[in-house]
């Protein structure tokens, strides 16, 4: 994996109060684990965090460097209107910005949910062949049966017109997660850890619903007050928000084999 110093960007631990240095590092460890994961699109995609106390300020990956490239010092914050609160100088060979669609899908959601801390957008082939499916979402088995009430929202070209932001956000509505029709997935939480959780399953979801249907055999329907009740068991009233358990395990995996999301 690169390091920081491959790179020459200089730390900006310095530069930001103690509780934006910890959410860069929760951020960088994101983007280090959607890569672990299989979930990267190279330098595309996006995974944005609010900056805790300040007011429509959030960061964002530079566009340009891989997600196993991304550390806390890498990430550039920006506010609501796109406009560049502060970057590291990543030098004359390096001259990364912040990707215009990235900004649009991101700022649409960070402005009109202010509960939510993390957006995570994806274009993996199992994300983007359900996407393209009429039937949706498939509940199937108990982990796609937390998306029963998953949202959609329909191709309207590449997102760089933000007229299409009212849109986004009008069918996001107030769900966690969201298939963007005939182009990928998004997930968002409360929390970094959250977000990854629900991008996590929801990934996992759509892998076993096109493994399932490549079988080209019937499949096995769940009666409707079940899949209710499983819903139900999933929402945020019946259990400790996702992502507290599992993130510290996966920080300490990130440790040992990839520790240079830290830097």
């Amino acid at each position: 994996m690169a390091e920081l110093a491959d790179l020459g960007i200089a730390s900006m631990r310095s530069r930001c109060s103690e509780a934006e240095w910890e959410a860069r590092i929760n951020l960088a460890a994101c983007y280090r684990l959607i890569e672990f994961y299989g979930m990267a699109d190279m330098a595309a995609n996006h995974i944005s965090a609010r900056v805790p106390g300040e007011e429509n300020a959030f960061l964002i990956n530079a566009y340009g460097l891989l997600y196993e490239e991304i550390t806390a010092s890498s990430l550039i914050k920006i506010n609501a209107a796109g406009e560049v609160l502060s970057a590291p100088d990543f030098g004359p060979d390096l001259r990364y910005g912040v990707n215009r669609a990235g900004f649009v899908i991101h700022s649409a959601i960070h402005q009109a949910r202010h509960e939510l801390s993390c957006v995570i957008h994806t274009h993996t082939w199992p994300g983007m062949a359900v996407s393209a499916l009429e039937c949706g979402l498939l509940p199937l088995a108990q982990t796609s049966m937390r998306f029963v009430n998953i949202s959609y929202h329909d191709y309207q070209g590449v997102v760089l017109d933000e007229a299409e932001q009212a849109s986004l956000v009008d069918d996001l509505g107030d769900n966690n997660a969201m298939i963007l029709r005939n182009h990928g997935l998004l997930t968002v939480g409360r929390t970094i850890p959250e977000a990854f959780n629900a991008m996590h399953r929801l990934e996992l979801s759509c892998k076993l619903q096109l493994a399932a249907m490549a079988c080209n055999s019937p499949l096995n329907p769940v009666p409707q007050e079940v899949l209710d009740k499983t819903y139900m068991n999933y929402q945020p009233q019946t259990r400790r928000p996702y992502g507290v358990m599992e993130w510290p395990a996966l920080l300490r995996k990130l440790d040992r084999i990839d520790p240079g999301y830290r830097l």
